[in-house]
């Protein structure tokens, strides 16, 4: 129950920083060890030679642009069903993260593409679909900054962002549902990985580093967000 006292952003405020200096840690400690080993361990993949090692990249992110995004739906829908002030900040800190995963895994994914597919993009169903998960992050940044009224903000955003989640699942399954370039899951929690020991684990550790990291920006672009809607509030200036 101790934990309900951070439910407040006056109380969420100060353990937010001490959050950010971990996880800021943490996703050093992952990160370092996961690019050695996804760049110099790892062995060379026998088709498609040293550009797979951009996976160690693009696969991080592109799981984060997801899992970012149905956090932020759940954190929106939190404030928008209860009226919870600091659930709707969290939703906020979260969609410029996710924004830039989305961003990272379609760069990448382009640069990948080049050497394999033989071009930068392609109106594959995965890739669409990552696009569209794009525009929704922008979509929830530039809907709230359209509204001055923060709570009315908040409740227009969390409807978009709830109605986006929809877009993961496609984004997921759309390599099953449709015949695509896009090469299907190398790890699955119902399969065996079909790599090598050294690349699971530097693309394990890798996604551990951008889930640290996103924690970290997190915590502290929400600080930010809780001083500038809080600035009238005598506690914030004790």
């Amino acid at each position: 129950m101790r934990f309900w006292k951070y439910s407040t952003p006056q109380n969420f405020y100060p353990a937010a920083k001490k959050i950010a200096a971990v996880f800021f840690v943490l996703a050093l400690c992952f990160g370092i060890p996961g690019l050695y080993i996804g760049f110099f361990v790892a062995p060379t993949d026998h088709q498609q030679g040293e550009a797979y090692r951009i996976i160690f990249i693009h696969v991080p992110a592109a799981w984060m642009s997801m899992f970012i995004y149905v956090v932020m739906a759940f954190w929106a829908a939190v404030g928008l069903i209860l009226n919870t002030r600091l659930s709707s900040m969290l939703a906020q800190a979260l969609a410029p993260t996710g924004a830039l995963m989305t961003f990272l895994a379609l760069w990448t994914g382009a640069f990948w593409g080049r050497p394999t597919w033989g071009t930068w993009w392609v109106w594959d169903a995965r890739l669409t679909s990552e696009l569209v998960l794009l525009f929704l992050y922008v979509g929830f940044i530039a809907l709230r900054a359209s509204i001055e009224d923060p709570r009315r903000a908040d409740k227009a955003s969390a409807i978009l962002a709830i109605v986006g989640v929809v877009n993961v699942p496609i984004i997921y399954f759309s390599v099953k549902w449709w015949n695509t370039l896009h090469q299907g899951a190398s790890v699955s929690l119902t399969k065996a990985p079909s790599m090598a020991s050294d690349m699971l684990l530097g693309m394990l550790l890798m996604a551990l580093s951008f889930w640290m990291y996103s924690i970290a920006v997190s915590m502290l672009r929400v600080r930010k967000i809780i001083r500038d809607r809080e600035r009238n509030s005598g506690w914030l200036n004790n």
